[in-house]
């Protein structure tokens, strides 16, 4: 059996705003650094091309609406020529990526907020939706359903994800651990207009330690910052935006080991990119105390069942002709 070892990567910084190419741009210089110091993986923040709709938490939601045109403008599908760069990037520069997109729909009303998982091969190997978006995000995204909720495996090891507050889900992430997830992937947003006795920073390190610990795996944690670009843009809407959008302790990024510890030093706040080194075979023996997945379990008693249906807006049912085959 193979235990892979090798190094991760993990940004945390803000998109170029509602720009798609340029964001991609930022993404793959990141990605060029990242493989430039020995990383085989690397992770991104929650709908990182092309940004977050703040908007929903410090306007109304008509002052908004002309905000969500142009982030519907600027989604993307998995075959638009812009993304391709970002395909390409994992290829030459042989590593694994997962980052957040706003999905566009088919219809005009429908974004997804999704994480893609890329291969070192450059093949896109799975994306996942969100499945509820969180509060306000409800103004923006529409759900994603349980065909996503999935692990992969790849040359490191089984990657899965979610996407900041459903790592709070206990089902969703015990849907991915009996998978044979190894790596989780979760990716956030800075939130700064959270409730005042709510930080936001420690709030990510509680949800990812306590994946971590009970499941017996690496997370990898990967957030967004709130730019100055972001800021300025928004203000002619919310002209006290600074105030309302800069707060400390908003943003973690980082590595938690199986043992539910953080490895090594996370950024708090900080844009940057950091470092860590994964090696599987350190799953083991907590799994021997503790394994939520085989003899530390009651399956006789818990039966957990998941509809991995994708979710269709329509069918279409031809009785004449059925009643022609009868």
């Amino acid at each position: 059996m193979n235990f892979p070892k090798f190094k991760a990567a993990t940004v945390q910084t803000s998109p170029v705003f509602l720009n798609v190419e340029k964001t991609i741009d930022k993404a793959v210089s990141f990605i060029k650094e990242a493989s430039q110091n020995g990383a085989q993986l690397i992770a991104f923040p929650e709908v990182f091309v092309a940004g977050y709709p703040y908007w929903n938490w410090i306007m109304t939601p008509v002052q908004g609406s002309k905000w969500y045109e142009q982030l519907y403008k600027n989604s993307v599908a998995i075959t638009d020529a812009a993304m391709q760069p970002l395909f390409q990037a994992a290829k030459d520069n042989n590593i694994h990526i997962v980052i957040g997109i706003n999905e566009r729909g088919t219809s005009f009303g429908e974004i997804y907020n999704t994480n893609l998982i890329i291969d070192n091969k450059g093949v896109l190997i799975g994306k996942h939706r969100k499945l509820v978006p969180t509060w306000a995000e409800k103004l923006t995204w529409s759900s994603g359903d349980g065909s996503s909720l999935k692990v992969y495996n790849t040359e490191i090891g089984p990657i899965g994800t979610l996407a900041c507050g459903e790592n709070t889900n206990t089902l969703a992430r015990f849907t991915l651990l009996t998978q044979g997830e190894l790596i989780h992937i979760a990716n956030y947003i800075s939130l700064p207009v959270a409730p005042p006795d709510y930080d936001m920073a420690e709030a990510i390190k509680i949800r990812a330690c306590a994946h971590s610990f009970e499941g017996k795996l690496f997370t990898i944690v990967s957030c967004s910052t709130i730019s100055q670009e972001i800021k300025d843009a928004l203000r002619t809407d919310v002209p006290n935006v600074d105030a309302i959008l800069t707060r400390k302790s908003s943003a973690f990024s980082g590595f938690i080991g199986p043992n539910g510890a953080v490895m090594g030093t996370p950024l708090i706040d900080d844009e940057g990119i950091i470092y860590a080194d994964i090696d599987l075979e350190k799953c083991i023996q907590p799994k021997q105390m503790h394994d939520i997945l085989g003899h530390y379990n009651r399956f006789d008693i818990f039966d957990l069942r998941v509809n991995t249906a994708p979710t269709r807006n329509i069918t279409f049912i031809d009785n004449h002709q059925d009643f022609n085959k009868k």
